[in-house]
């Protein structure tokens, strides 16, 4: 049989604002879904090589994507970005019936304000943060995670099927999805620093800790957090970055935040965010995956 192209769908026309290692994977797995794909990007290098592709076109800002799709996603770096491209002034000439579905990972609160001033300007908000590297989001492994109003979330829900495996709707406040994703990133830098501290431990003892994350994984901690990170700390395989470093702080950062605005403690949050400090403060560390916070540890310990 032929190999068939990428059916293109009448409906499919989305846009994609953001084009770092996971945007331009999630764009370009959009395309491959059929959709075509209107991008955007702050500096012009991602954005022409993504131009090469078939189902992609270049667009010249955040207007013209709102010109050219009903559903707008974008994957920038943070909650300043998030708020200083989609301002009063873009949100108010975007035609009528429009849907911003965010993937960053930003606080409850920033949520809620993009929420409201979406609304405003009768933009739908869906916040959308995904589970999973970059290496994955052009394979649709990525999981999703979603809150907004009601119609808004289901005008964008085929083009989040097409990114994720699973895509879980908790609900019409925008601020649930975000509560969802930092908690999960809190565990996962939780778990990559107690496998620090063990593989650390066994190598103390001469023991090679590619066999001990075998023994942890085998059946005790067989989820993909510690089949993932373990043998990338066994092996100091830091290398391609699938999350930065400074990405990893910023959401510790927002943990540590949303713990205080919902009254709740996190004994550990101040060890990891001392951690991930000094990772930063080391130009050997700061440029590699956040998983390399494992180094200090090592370190302070003699074994790095």
């Amino acid at each position: 049989m032929e190999p068939t192209s990428p059916r293109h769908r009448d409906d499919a026309a989305v846009a994609f604002l953001g084009l770092g290692a996971m945007g331009a994977a999630m764009s370009s797995r959009l395309a491959d879904e059929g959709f075509a794909v209107s991008v955007w990007n702050r500096s012009d290098g991602p954005a022409a090589e993504l131009a090469q592709r078939d189902g992609i076109q270049v667009v010249s800002g955040p207007a013209e994507a709102f010109a050219s799709a009903e559903v707008v996603h974008s994957m920038l770096a943070n909650d300043a970005a998030v708020l200083a491209v989609f301002d009063d002034a873009l949100l108010d000439a975007a035609p009528a019936g429009r849907v911003h579905v965010n993937h960053a990972t930003v606080a409850p609160q920033t949520a809620a304000t993009l929420a409201e001033r979406h609304a405003r300007h009768g933009v739908g908000y869906v916040s959308a943060p995904v589970l999973g590297r970059s290496t994955i989001a052009g394979t649709g492994a990525l999981l999703v995670v979603a809150s907004g109003e009601t119609a808004s979330v289901e005008r964008a829900l085929p083009s989040l099927e097409a990114l994720g495996q699973r895509v879980w709707n908790l609900g019409t406040d925008a601020r649930l999805a975000p509560v969802v994703k930092i908690a999960v990133n809190y565990s996962l830098i939780s778990a990559m620093q107690s496998m620090a501290e063990s593989v650390t431990l066994v190598e103390a003892a001469g023991i090679d800790s590619g066999t001990f994350i075998e023994v942890l994984t085998h059946t005790a901690f067989s989820g993909s957090a510690h089949r993932g990170y373990g043998p990338i700390i066994a092996e100091k395989r830091y290398e391609p970055v699938g999350f930065a470093m400074a990405l990893g702080l910023k959401d510790l950062g927002l943990a540590e935040g949303t713990a205080a605005d919902l009254g709740v403690e996190l004994p550990v949050a101040p060890v990891l965010h001392e951690l991930f400090e000094a990772a930063l403060a080391d130009p050997a560390l700061r440029e590699l995956d956040w998983s390399a916070v494992a180094e200090i540890t090592r370190r302070r310990s003699g074994r790095g």
